[in-house]
């Protein structure tokens, strides 16, 4: 089977299932494994590669008014890849090629490929995704066991939490200028680590927030994990964060807990990672009873 990714969470799932040899065309912005960066590209962003937070911000609002993704198909790859699957997303309307643009594509292609759409808004969903890929490209079995190494790593944090009391009010914020409160499974994600998300609400979209709002939730714990930022870029948007006014007086600055994650790599992606994402924010939250199993970076303290 030749399967085209055209999101990297869904790269990310396609090659734990074992399927990389089938994986013939990503994303641009797919890079995990690492080896997936070689794989002929089938996609094109309109962000210019140096636009400010606030630009990119703007950019974004724009396009969801005319209802047009950031992302396109480059035709021309993707008839050359001969694809019998392609797997696709419709979570958000603006960070991967537009469902509607996929479908007509998959129509017009040689063969009509398969289209699968993956829409995860927890962990639960992400596992549901994996067994929806190994559905299509017939590896159901190998699911089972992978999903079950997965949930076993969620069940021991969680285990551990249990016996944690003082759940601090954590805000994982997702983006800076303007600030967004992060939705979705991140509120999921810092349940099970032990924290008390401060305004996001599990499965639900994440939103830009008042900063107001924040200030009045004064959360203990900050964690700022920027979609689709690593910690080097989101480190340059820290400044406008610290202008902000009221920023000093907030408890996880006084208490020198505020932590830079990688977003890109990790929490804005809903694919196996998410269980490195919880292991890294566990870690964070309550070291001495979550330790960060090898490999895994540990969150940045600013």
């Amino acid at each position: 089977m030749r399967i085209i990714s055209l999101l990297p969470s869904a790269t990310e799932m396609i090659c734990g299932l074992g399927l990389r040899d089938q994986l013939v065309g990503v994303t641009h912005e797919c890079d995990y494994p690492a080896d997936v960066v070689d794989l002929p590209k089938v996609t094109k962003t309109l962000i210019p590669h140096d636009a400010t937070s606030g630009e990119i911000d703007a950019l974004v609002r724009e396009r969801l008014k005319t209802e047009k993704a950031l992302y396109s198909l480059d035709m021309a790859a993707l008839e050359s890849l001969r694809p019998d699957l392609i797997v696709t997303q419709a979570l958000c309307d603006v960070c991967a090629v537009a469902e509607s643009e996929v479908q007509a594509a998959a129509c017009s292609l040689p063969g009509s490929p398969q289209v699968i759409n993956l829409e995860p808004s927890g962990l639960a969903d992400v596992f549901e995704c994996l067994r929806q890929v190994a559905a299509a490209a017939r590896c159901s079995e190998d699911a089972e066991r992978y999903i079950g190494e997965l949930q076993r790593r969620v069940d021991a944090v969680a285990t551990r939490t249990q016996s944690i009391e003082n759940r601090p009010r954590v805000m994982l914020l997702e983006w800076i200028d303007p600030p967004f409160s992060a939705g979705h499974w991140s509120p999921e994600l810092v349940a099970l680590a032990g924290g008390r998300e401060a305004i996001g609400v599990a499965g639900e979209r994440s939103v830009t927030t008042l900063w107001d709002d924040i200030v009045d939730a004064d959360p203990e714990v900050l964690v700022i994990a920027c979609c689709g930022f690593d910690v080097p870029r989101t480190r340059q948007d820290i400044p406008i964060l610290q202008s902000y006014a009221g920023w000093e007086s907030l408890t996880c600055v006084k208490a020198d807990r505020v932590y830079i994650v990688d977003g890109s790599a990790y929490f804005s992606r809903p694919g196996p990672r998410l269980v490195d994402s919880l292991e890294i924010l566990a870690n964070a939250l309550h070291g001495s009873l979550h330790p960060l199993p090898d490999g895994l970076p540990k969150a940045f303290q600013l």
